[in-house]
């Protein structure tokens, strides 16, 4: 299959190259240019920002100071010590600051940008992983859900530039055609990553991108471009300018996303049908259907896209679909994916085969499909949203990054928020034991592995995506706990993975029941580990930082769950 390559020269003249191979060559300039002037707004970095989903007016502007909001006070009344000088931003000093004093905190940083790509001279992101010890294998590109961590890191520490280029590059390598065995993706998909082609014999270096073709299991990223969405806001959050996402190309970019998601079909649900391995679990793990870890993301990267599409054209359209959306999956995932105490005893007395619209047992569940395990897992106090809901089917695993998405995109009412925080606190040993976090729990065992995983090696129980410890994770749990005002929850958890992640070489992954032994096939020095600890450190020492990924409760949306059960008790 032969692709099409666009050749920018030198003098700005365009020619087309035809290779064998699936290699772009991305040229920025037009857009670099309009981005000379950058028209920066009156933001303050410390406030979150929102918009109420009735209220389709844009505006970037905050409606409550962080420092006067209920999560501040929350924070002030734990007896959380705020640190003096550290700022957000632009501002936010890099030579002086408290992190570079802590061994850890430099280590770190010289890790993080060691791993920093650059093209043309220029930085675009930074590769997974710089284990020199094992083979490459795609370890050595940029992948866009791993560079997260490391964008925010970089916001936070006033380095914008590495982020602007990096959604500049990803957002060129969105409209070029992909196919994967002849079968044409949707237009709209982001990578799943992209990799640096150096040419010596030319001296130049093109961009060449993986949506999927390449990638164990052939599955196409679906939260790519949720994560791009996300990033674009944090960005203009973080610098106050709106250039780049008011640019043509960006809004095009945003809208292309949307189509995708957005569009009507077959389906009955407003959740996200998705195939296996199409999120950070990118191996077959039984999370197809309505995986939590896309239906979080996608609930986040709406509420995102509703701050920052302009409403002209045909972006007034989008933004009131994005309203409609948001208001039927906000209700269909605090309904049918929350579980608590209550809720768990009621499925255990659900009926079966019932009918019309006054059904209760609406998805036709059987009690007799409730594991073992999660009686003894559910607390008197506390509750989490359920990994997946689809017809006679319900995946009652814990998943870590869509229980903190849910809070941090305030899908999660308040009182589920803080029942999610108490679930975590009460099973401490099971979701963080010596390594935070687990990525998912419990782990699938014995004949239900082979089944469900196709017998995959690398999956093995308490192991990689299968009950793994991840410490990327660290950081969405230490802004899930800024923001529900439980600092001591992630307190705890940086001072766990302080005692060991830098002595291990900052691996992917722990294995084990509790997180003790480093993954048996765990990279080391894996890139979002470390921007993970970074972030998750600059988070706990500055929550001002927390505006960047977080959106403020909608007042305007009455909440299906008023109160969760397990204040009850």
């Amino acid at each position: 299959m032969s692709t099409t390559t666009t050749d920018i020269t030198q003098n700005g003249s365009l020619t087309s190259l035809e290779t064998a191979s699936s290699i772009f060559e991305i040229g920025d300039s037009d857009l670099l240019r309009l981005l000379d002037r950058p028209k920066p707004i009156n933001v303050d970095r410390r406030s979150f920002d929102e918009r109420s989903y009735n209220d389709v007016s844009i505006s970037l502007s905050p409606r409550h100071s962080f420092r006067n909001s209920e999560n501040f006070r929350n924070l002030e009344h734990a007896g959380y010590m705020f640190s003096p000088g550290i700022r957000s931003g632009l501002n936010t000093p890099r030579s002086h600051s408290y992190y570079e004093t802590h061994p850890m905190i430099v280590d770190a940083w010289e890790a993080l940008r060691k791993s920093i790509v650059n093209f043309r001279g220029q930085p675009v992101g930074t590769i997974a992983a710089l284990d020199h010890s094992v083979e490459e294998l795609n370890y050595d590109q940029v992948f866009v859900r791993d560079f997260v961590p490391s964008a925010l890191a970089f916001l936070m520490n006033g380095e914008t530039e590495i982020v602007r280029n990096f959604l500049l590059k990803t957002l060129r390598l969105q409209s070029r055609e992909k196919m994967v065995d002849q079968f044409k993706l949707g237009e709209g998909v982001m990578p799943a990553s992209f990799k640096v082609i150096h040419h010596p014999a030319r001296n130049y270096e093109t961009l060449t991108a993986d949506f999927g073709e390449s990638a164990i299991g052939r599955v196409a990223p679906v939260d790519s471009g949720f994560w791009w969405i996300i990033l674009l806001r944090a960005y203009t959050k973080s610098t106050g300018d709106t250039s780049l996402a008011e640019l043509p190309e960006c809004q095009r970019g945003m809208r292309l996303i949307l189509s995708l998601c957005l569009s009507e079909g077959f389906d009955t649900f407003p959740t996200l049908l998705c195939a296996d391995g199409c999120s950070m679990i990118d191996r077959r793990m039984g999370v197809y259907g309505y995986p939590i870890e896309i239906q979080a993301p996608f609930f986040m990267a709406l509420r995102c896209a509703l701050l920052l599409l302009k409403q002209d054209g045909e972006g007034k359209e989008f933004v009131e679909r994005i309203v409609q959306r948001l208001h039927a999956l906000s209700y269909h995932m605090r309904s049918y994916f929350w579980l608590d105490l209550k809720q768990l005893n009621d499925i255990y007395r659900y009926k079966t085969e019932e009918y019309s619209h006054t059904a209760v047992n609406k998805f036709n569940v059987m009690p007799d499909s409730l594991p073992d395990w999660v009686f003894d897992f559910m607390p008197s106090r506390g509750g989490y949203f359920i990994g997946n809901v689809s017809p006679a089917r319900m995946d009652f695993r814990w998943f870590c990054l869509g229980n903190c998405v849910v809070i941090l995109s305030s899908l999660a009412t308040p009182e589920q928020a803080a029942a999610i925080m108490d679930l975590i606190e009460a099973r401490w040993e099971e979701l963080v034991g010596e390594m935070p976090l687990k990525i998912c729990y419990p782990a699938i065992e014995s004949h239900q592995w082979r089944i469900v995983t196709g017998c995959d090696p690398k999956n093995t129980r308490w192991s990689y995506h299968n009950g793994g410890s991840w410490p990327v994770l660290l950081w969405l749990l230490t802004a899930a706990c800024i923001k529900t005002g439980r600092p001591q929850i992630a307190r705890r958890a940086i001072e766990l993975t302080e005692s060991r992640l830098s002595k291990d070489h900052w691996p992917e992954y722990y294995d084990g029941k509790t997180g003790r032994y480093i993954g048996k096939q765990a990279r080391k020095f894996q890139t979002w580990s470390i921007a993970g600890y970074l972030v998750a450190k600059m988070l706990f020492e500055d929550p001002s930082h927390l505006g960047m990924i977080s959106l403020e409760d909608d007042k305007q949306m009455k909440h299906l769950v008023k109160r969760s059960a397990s204040w009850n008790c």
